[in-house]
């Protein structure tokens, strides 16, 4: 969700502002033929009030992602190969108990805090006893109920079983120092002004528009990274982010960048780059399934074969944003692939208007001219719904009108104002609309989103946490909840079959794309970037991830 919210804001913007205006030259990155020594990164998300509090999704830090550079993880975890082992970071091993409900982490000897201060078992197990304490600070909602010490190991506990959720506990939380943190009075409010973390950066300086870190000078526990001085913008929009780009004031981002090809990488064809690898979460169209006639699997299987998602991925997305699911199963390749169900490896979606209509008219629906017609003899109309800002969204709900007119499927289009739109969906006050699924390390998060009869409400009341088209059906909520307390691969194998043939017989969701965790950057001065050859990890740089990267970058002429 964090990934749209970020998008609309950047796309509701309209003036473009120059880097120029933030102060220092986000050039000076060095004289001719000189090794570069500062990275540029940044953001369309506007200017930033003072906050580096790691935990808060609205601080300046999560914002940005100067966080995850500061601060860092027990482990790290790639999403763009999920099913791959976890890699030591804070903690050199991870191990957790039979049924997921604790684990226990080795906490390395050898990480001091910017301050000089020892990293202790004491200071994760403070960590995670702090976000329990705090719901505010527990974005990712895992129910911890205690973490204890015992010399460098820590056994965190959590009240149900975790092992859909291993990345949340593992890779999402910030650790920070018990010696200053235990001072904070109210650390779900606190903006923590001087930021002291286990990273290889120190922040320098802060302004709403530019925010600059500065490798530390000793006591990173492996070898500190080549970029000397990172210097985060706070552009004003996509457009003004879109510039830094295209005339290198900024070598790295995510934002999405129509005609990005022209715009960008036509600038320096030789340097300038995209990556965007899929994740296990999709986007696609929601049906209200309490509305007549989409309560009925057979109409919403007729829509599923007449949408056009190559379409939508060339024209909507700029042929990169969100790739494009072919699976019918719902699941992005290549990361969902391992999990797919032996019955439906290998089968695609194809577009078969034909065969649609075949499905229809067998069923009792009638085509009257250019008019589907119901069992009951009435008209098939849909009214379509997106925010008005959410370009590529607007763009495929136009694509969606014009597959559906082609089965007789009469569509509106109905551009929404967004705070509206999203109370609207919780609520299930929509027929269709595109949006986004929750993402994780499996799959469960995807079809949990869509088909979790746990979070089912009634029309009128919101449904936060999934389920917008209302589906119901117990097989599947048994389905999802087997797979999530199971203690074994079997088990999970079977339930993970099981809601695989729910979606694909009864498609309570259309899906059209994956979500993406890559980004647009630079190799003019920079190199050692994930990509397609090596896709070691996240290129979004609000992303855990992003301290890894950075790790990895070596001068391009160095």
């Amino acid at each position: 969700m964090r990934r749209r919210q970020l998008l609309a804001l950047a796309l509701a913007g309209a003036m473009v502002t120059s880097a120029a205006a933030c102060g220092d030259s986000p050039n000076a990155n060095k004289k001719s033929g000189q090794a570069a020594t500062v990275l540029n990164i940044g953001m369309p998300n506007g200017p930033q009030a003072e906050n580096n509090n790691p935990f808060l999704t609205t601080s300046a830090a999560a914002s940005l992602g100067y966080r995850w550079q500061i601060y860092e993880p027990l482990m790290m975890w790639n999403p763009v190969k999920p099913a791959e082992p976890f890699k030591p970071w804070l903690a050199t091993k991870a191990e957790w108990s039979s049924d997921y409900k604790t684990v226990k982490v080795t906490v390395r000897d050898d990480a001091t805090w910017s301050d000089g201060q020892k990293v202790t078992a004491e200071d994760v197990a403070f960590t995670y006893n702090l976000v329990k304490k705090f719901p505010a600070l527990n974005d990712q909602g895992v129910p911890y109920t205690d973490a204890t010490a015992s010399g460098n190991e820590v056994t965190i506990s959590m009240a149900s079983p975790q092992f859909v959720n291993q990345q949340k506990v593992l890779w999402r939380v910030p650790i920070v120092p018990k010696h200053l943190w235990e001072k904070i009075a109210d650390p779900a409010s606190d903006p923590v002004k001087q930021p002291v973390g286990s990273g290889p950066y120190t922040l320098k300086s802060f302004t709403p528009a530019s925010m600059t870190l500065s490798v530390r000078d000793s006591g990173y526990w492996q070898d500190a990274p080549k970029v000397k001085e990172l210097r985060y913008t706070s552009y004003t929009d996509n457009s003004a982010q879109t510039t830094a780009l295209a005339n290198g004031e900024s070598e790295w981002s995510f934002v999405f960048i129509p005609n990005y090809q022209t715009v960008f990488v036509a600038k320096d064809q030789e340097n300038h780059k995209m990556w965007a690898p899929p994740v296990l979460g999709i986007h696609g169209l929601y049906l209200n399934t309490t509305k007549k006639p989409f309560d009925d699997p057979t109409l919403r299987k007729a829509m599923n074969m007449v949408i056009d998602r190559a379409d939508i991925f060339t024209t909507a997305e700029a042929g990169y944003f969100h790739p494009e699911v072919k699976s019918v199963t719902g699941l992005p390749s290549p990361a969902g692939d391992s999990f797919i169900a032996p019955e439906y490896k290998g089968q695609e979606h194809k577009v078969d208007v034909e065969g649609a209509k075949a499905l229809l008219t067998g069923a009792g629906y009638q085509l009257d001219g250019n008019t589907l017609k119901d069992r009951s003899g009435k008209p098939v109309t849909i009214k379509l719904t997106d925010p008005a800002g959410w370009s590529d969204y607007q763009t495929s709900l136009e694509i969606v009108k014009g597959n559906l007119a082609k089965i007789g499927i009469a569509a509106t289009i109905d551009k929404a104002n967004q705070d509206a739109w999203f109370r609207n969906v919780e609520q299930g006050n929509f027929e269709g609309t595109f949006r986004w699924t929750e993402s994780g390390a499996t799959p469960y998060d995807i079809y949990r989103t869509i088909m979790d009869g746990r979070v089912l409400k009634p029309i009128g009341t919101a449904s936060p946490a999934g389920n917008f088209g209302r589906f119901q059906s117990k097989e599947a909520t048994d389905a999802l909840v087997s797979y999530a307390n199971a203690t074994d691969d079997a088990t999970r194998t079977t339930a993970m079959a099981t809601l695989q043939k729910i979606f694909v017989e009864q498609m309570p969701m259309i899906p059209v794309g994956a979500d993406n965790i890559g980004g647009a950057y630079s190799t003019k001065n920079w190199t050692g970037w994930p990509d397609d050859s090596n896709p070691y990890g996240a290129l979004q740089p609000t992303q855990p991830n992003a301290v890894d990267v950075v790790l990895h970058l070596e001068p391009a002429n160095g």
